[in-house]
């Protein structure tokens, strides 16, 4: 109801609502204002003559009212109204910015690749219109709620109140799911995914099943894995160790991918060095939070169980306890707990003012020193002064791929020189998008020619794979983190591209003739555990041959 307040200046107008009317309200501009992009999934196809569209919409508006007016029943009082709602009304606008904008799905696997975001990720998603959003999403209705006074109650009012307008909401809510349980049923089970746009229970919810993993993992040691690994027998009697480079790429996606015949030549330099191109490749997910736990455990897609998979060791550790050396030097956000408690170099810190520009530096910085680190460790003992050095990319991350090459690598125009793609034509985002695959050819012939520099000492050997693709405007489609059974293949299919030197190679009686015709057929991240065992001729119960790409052609085996 509406009152007046005498000041000693006048009048003052003012709002009056109970808890309960407040949470109400709140409930409805929610769903009918945040969930743009619920509505147009929910209402594809429907007619708007059609009265059973407007019986189905009126059902499903019914109901996710009820559904969020419960939800803030069970946390606000009159005490926490205006903290609370004011605090969902900010986040609410937030999380509809960046699904409008980049058509995302706010999931759990979302929201943890969002909690663990560094500074430099987080800024190339910040743009001007996002305030512009923020001020009629979240300033102008919480501005509404601070003005309003909310009616106190003593509490043996205020609690049969609430129980009843709980009851009755619960009525409502029933009645409205019956209405439309048919239809609504059959749209959830053929598009699972949906539930993750009704906002803001789908932040409130993926963001309580983060935190409470997140908690849970950090008071769990991680289960060993391959406590049984050696080196095998290909170690016996060697003259020289091993140094192998496994190159984690980002946001590479197969389809710009030169070696995969790409209309344009985005990998000239790796063209050039007889490397092995596998064509087919599919990833373990669609964003960098899940795909680089899968790539590195034994588990993997297959057998997806994202617990088991964080849970357990990964690859790394498997090779370091066969006696490798293994280090994580990192041009991304961290390694994901794949290399939790072996050593991490976190290459923004060398802070070398040619390739870095505050806290982001370009991605030829993971090789900066690695030659210095190296020397003086130059003799083998089965199994000793062997090297695997994982090098974490940058990449072609986005939005801001005009960041993510040299000037001189800008060789696609006209180019989209902000992170508000959508302001910028496809033509121009996919310029600069190549732009930054052909950096990344760079740098990985710039790591093979290193490798080659350091034959003298070292049998070597690289492998690269992408962690995940990217949707360029398809669909109107950008970005990458939709839930991989609904994911385009722009997202799912990933460049992966090996290099052995010729030592290494006769060392493990490896057929490169016979690895390029297998380079041709069906390969996923599933197999980067079990190849890189059989590679470094790490001997283990938990290697598995048949995932191995490389098992059948080794000489001795054909």
């Amino acid at each position: 109801m509406r009152s007046t307040t005498s000041t000693p200046q006048g009048a003052r107008k003012t709002w009056t609502l109970s808890t309960e009317a407040l949470a109400l309200w709140i409930s409805v501009y929610f769903v009918a204002v945040c969930n743009r992009s619920f509505w147009a999934s929910a209402l594809t196809d429907r007619s708007p003559g059609d009265p059973g569209t407007w019986r189905f919409g009126i059902g499903v508006f019914v109901l996710l009212v009820m559904v969020h007016f419960l939800l803030l029943c069970l946390v606000v009082t009159r005490r926490t109204a205006k903290p609370v709602l004011i605090l969902l009304l900010v986040c609410t606008a937030l999380a509809t910015y960046f699904m409008g904008k980049y058509s995302v799905f706010l999931d759990p696997t979302m929201l943890r690749n969002l909690v663990h975001t560094d500074v430099g990720e987080a800024r190339d998603l910040l743009a001007w219109d996002m305030l512009t959003h923020l001020a009629w999403q979240a300033v102008l209705p919480a501005a509404l709620v601070w003005v309003t006074q909310v009616r106190g109650r003593p509490w043996r009012t205020a609690i049969p109140w609430r129980l009843g307008a709980f009851v009755a909401a619960v009525l409502v809510g029933i009645g409205a799911f019956m209405a439309v349980s048919q239809d609504l049923s059959s749209l959830m089970r053929s598009n699972k995914s949906m539930r993750y746009l009704v906002t803001p229970a789908n932040y409130v919810y993926s963001l309580a099943r983060v935190a409470t993993a997140d908690a849970v993992e950090a008071t769990k040691p991680q289960v060993p894995v391959g406590v049984d690994a050696v080196p095998g027998p290909a170690w016996a009697g060697r003259s020289k160790p091993l140094l192998f480079v496994l190159v984690v790429g980002e946001t590479a996606r197969a389809m710009n991918w030169g070696l995969n015949g790409y209309a344009r030549q985005t990998t000239p330099e790796l063209a050039a060095l007889n490397v092995v191109n596998f064509t087919d490749v599919g990833s373990c997910g669609t964003n960098t939070e899940t795909s680089v736990p899968c790539m590195f455990s034994r588990i993997g897609r297959r057998d997806y169980d994202e617990d088991r998979i964080r849970g357990e060791e990964s690859l790394l550790h498997v090779v370091h306890r066969a006696g490798f050396d293994v280090q994580w030097r990192d041009n991304q956000s961290g390694c994901k707990g794949v290399c939790e408690g072996l050593p991490f170099q976190k290459m923004a810190d060398t802070a070398d003012p040619a390739l870095c520009s505050g806290p982001e530096c370009l991605d030829e910085i993971l090789l900066k020193g690695l030659e210095a680190q190296l020397d003086g460790d130059k003799i083998t003992e089965q199994g000793k002064g062997n090297h695997l050095i994982v090098l974490h990319q940058m990449g072609s991350h986005g939005p801001a791929y005009h960041r993510r090459a040299p000037e001189k690598f800008k060789r696609y125009t006209p180019t989209c020189d902000t992170a508000e793609l959508r302001k910028c034509t496809t033509d121009a985002v996919v310029n600069s998008y190549d732009n930054s695959l052909t950096y990344t050819d760079h740098v990985l012939a710039d790591t093979i020619r290193f490798l080659q520099s350091q034959s003298a000492h070292y049998d070597t050997a690289l492998l690269y794979v992408s962690d995940h693709g990217e949707s360029l405007g398809e669909n109107n489609l950008f970005l990458h983190g939709l839930p991989y059974a609904i994911a385009p293949i722009q997202q799912t299919q990933v460049p992966m591209v090996m290099w052995l030197s010729p030592s290494f190679a006769d060392s493990r009686q490896i057929d490169l003739a016979c690895l390029r015709t297998r380079a041709t057929l069906r390969a996923t991240h599933d197999n980067l555990f079990h190849t890189m065992l059989g590679l470094l001729d790490v001997q283990t119960k938990v290697y598995e041959p048949a995932l191995d790409l490389v098992k059948g052609c080794r000489t001795q085996a054909r």
